[in-house]
């Protein structure tokens, strides 16, 4: 099976999608898709696709619902077994959504997830970081973030537990990116990062790494003034929208970038501020919204 989420939903099977045209089901299995080969109790899909509002028929409806996607199971199964030797063991559309006790669980057989790809290359870049091996760093986490066509579940309605999904996984992502990102600064690739990190920043107008990074690009450009440029801006920012001033990290580069002579960049070892744990291999402290 291959399941993809990052982005437009696919599941397929054999080769086949199995993804639903109609909303509700295709929640259930954008869902059950994400939890691969773990039971996701009836409480949580009901929750999901009712948002803690239930109708009286809400477990014959999603058994409705699980009944469909075992039909397009079935259907893609069949091609399967054409290909296959009349000896070999025939799976059945029940023995890949299996239904377990007090839910449902989705079963892979072993395929790929992009969620899991992207989680083992982010977590291999991350360690890559740690040991100070940047150009590694910047290749795996560049794999990892390549893996995203769009956001989580971008053509699927979400209800409550969807949305929270999808909030992880792009937490996750700009986790990534930031890590990516601060090992280009390492690698000296400051000029290439400017145009990505002008669009970074006009995204996230609060977050203060990228807004670090951005700092950090121009000054070693060569472009001081427009460094601080970045810092008034995003101190604009903050003090209007959230009512914070900018953390002492970020004062103490601005100061830095401040009283550097305008031809003499910052050294490569200048500290950035640390990123806030949007993914659980990271740990720091940032403020973004």
């Amino acid at each position: 099976m291959q399941i993809d989420v990052l982005g437009i939903l696919d599941v397929r099977e054999n080769g086949v999608s199995i993804a639903p045209t109609a909303p509700k089901p295709r929640q259930v299995l954008a869902l059950l898709a994400l939890h691969a080969d773990q039971v996701v109790p009836v409480f949580a899909l009901t929750d999901e696709l009712w948002a803690g509002r239930p109708p009286r028929s809400a477990r014959t409806t999603l058994q409705t619902y699980v009944l469909q996607l075992r039909d397009l199971i079935g259907s893609a199964l069949e091609q399967e077994a054409s290909t296959e030797p009349e000896s070999a063991p025939r799976r059945t559309a029940k023995d890949v959504l299996v239904t377990a006790p007090g839910g449902y669980m989705l079963v892979s057989g072993g395929g790929e997830s992009d969620v899991r790809e992207f989680e083992r290359l982010a977590g291999m870049g991350y360690r890559a970081m740690d040991a100070g091996d940047f150009k590694d760093a910047s290749r795996l986490l560049r794999e990892a973030l390549d893996l995203w066509t769009g956001p989580a579940f971008a053509d699927v309605q979400t209800g409550a537990r969807l949305e929270m999904e999808a909030k992880r996984l792009d937490e996750s992502r700009l986790c990534a990116l930031d890590q990516r990102i601060e090992a280009d600064l390492r690698l000296g690739r400051h000029r290439e990062l400017l145009a990505e990190l002008t669009v970074l920043t006009s995204r996230y107008r609060t977050h203060e790494n990228l807004h670090a990074q951005f700092m950090l690009a121009l000054h070693r450009s060569g472009r001081r003034g427009e460094a601080l440029e970045v810092y008034h801006r995003l101190r604009g920012t903050l003090v209007q929208e959230l009512g914070l001033e900018p953390s002492a990290r970020l004062r103490r580069l601005q100061q830095s970038i401040l009283v550097a002579a305008p031809e003499s960049p910052l050294a490569p070892e200048s500290p950035v501020p640390a990123m806030a744990p949007l993914a659980p291999a990271r740990a720091g402290s940032a403020r973004y919204a």
